[in-house]
């Protein structure tokens, strides 16, 4: 759904520019350092980066799901640390309370949220805890007007610079699954929360992850998300069916950049006297991205638009990360073979985004889940 044509058209024109102009030059000067500057920082929250699926009633954007599937198409032309930077305010952090928050968590946080003055994370995955809901291990007790919570989060993306936690935890010990979640807003200066150190990844350097430690953590009842216990993991399945197939997206616009640099190495480097582009099994390489390339853009599309007229997408969104981030790693390694010996340096960038997109395969869903998400979604649907 495109409300304004000349409008969003408008806004992909400013991101195109400054993705071109400010955040590729920018690029290694992040995988060097592992920060992202505090200048672009600043221009991001200033176009409204943060807040683009936020109402325009709270001080968003408030993009429909297609508007937004452009702009990552675009975001996705570089480096995915710049993305993630504002991506878990945008979707997992904010779209719990935007969805299923009362009318008071919304007036409370999502005007933050919107400007990047408070930066969001979500708070689901455990040690012993990912994909299992019945592994949930973080309780949260009721004790007055507050709820005591205990356990420990991992690999949870931009927690060291979080502002707030969407956090789901068990509420009732008694039912192991996920009927016994709830979801929470916890802020970062609640007294009983400790940021771990930092991770080392294998990529995407820029963006942080942390584990997030609740000792004896109260946390006041008001911030119960939707002020009902146990629809936690129904409010995170909405949220990940969103942020699917805004993954999908990222995964098309990183796709397309590392294409379009084979394709130029391909046109200029030669060898036996003639662009390696010209030679038949590099052309099958180049063919088969494009054509991978273009069905996962069609497929966010087609979902998106689904999505925004209201219809049930759990199964396309699935899909869609599913096969756009297989996808981007096929499109990497041929990348990486496209350039040879020279893909295996550091020198071109191509290796960076050969390890920055293993990631896309793991998080919101794995490839594995999401397997048996549509399948299990086909075998609902036709036994009704």
């Amino acid at each position: 759904m495109i409300r304004d044509p000349e409008t969003i058209e408008a806004f992909l024109d400013t991101v195109r520019r400054f993705v071109r102009e400010r955040l590729v030059p920018a690029e290694q000067e992040v995988a060097d350092t592992d920060e992202i500057p505090e200048d672009i920082v600043r221009d991001m929250k200033a176009m409204g980066m943060f807040g683009l699926t936020v109402p325009e009633s709270y001080g968003g954007l408030g993009l429909t799901m297609e508007e937004e599937a452009l702009v990552m198409f675009e975001m996705g032309h570089t480096s995915p640390a710049f993305r993630s930077l504002f991506g878990t305010t945008v979707g997992i952090g904010s779209q719990g309370i935007l969805i299923d928050g009362t009318p008071a968590q919304k007036d409370k946080y999502l005007p933050r949220l919107a400007t990047g003055d408070l930066v969001a994370s979500f708070a689901l995955t455990e040690p012993e805890a990912g994909s299992d809901a019945a592994s949930l291990r973080t309780t949260a007790r009721r004790d007055g007007d507050h709820y005591v919570v205990n356990g420990t989060k991992r690999f949870i993306t931009n927690a060291p610079h979080a502002g707030v936690f969407t956090l789901m935890a068990r509420t009732d010990p008694l039912n192991k699954g996920a009927g016994g979640v709830s979801a929470f807003i916890v802020e970062r200066d609640t007294p009983g929360i400790s940021i771990g150190k930092r991770d080392k990844k294998m990529g995407q350097r820029g963006a942080h992850t942390a584990d997030v430690i609740f000792e004896d953590c109260r946390v006041p009842a008001e911030n119960l998300i939707g002020g009902k216990e146990g629809m936690g993991f129904k409010t995170a399945m909405k949220v990940l069916e969103k942020g699917r197939i805004h993954i999908a997206a990222i995964c098309v616009g990183v796709a397309e950049r590392m294409l379009a640099d084979a394709l130029k190495y391909a046109m200029e480097r030669k060898q036996f006297g003639q662009p390696i582009a010209e030679f038949q099994l590099v052309q099958a390489m180049l063919a088969d991205s494009r054509m991978e390339v273009y069905a996962a853009r069609s497929m966010v599309l087609d979902a998106a638009r689904r999505r925004d007229n209201g219809e049930n997408v759990a199964t396309e969104a699935s899909c869609c990360k599913l096969f756009a981030s297989e996808m981007c790693g096929r499109v990497a390694d041929r990348a990486v073979q496209i350039f040879g010996g020279s893909g295996y340096l550091a020198d071109h960038g191509i290796e960076r985004f050969y390890r920055d997109v293993r990631l896309f395969r793991l998080y919101e869903g794995t490839s594995q889940i999401l397997q048996l998400v549509i399948a299990r979604n086909m075998i609902r649907e036709a036994s009704q």
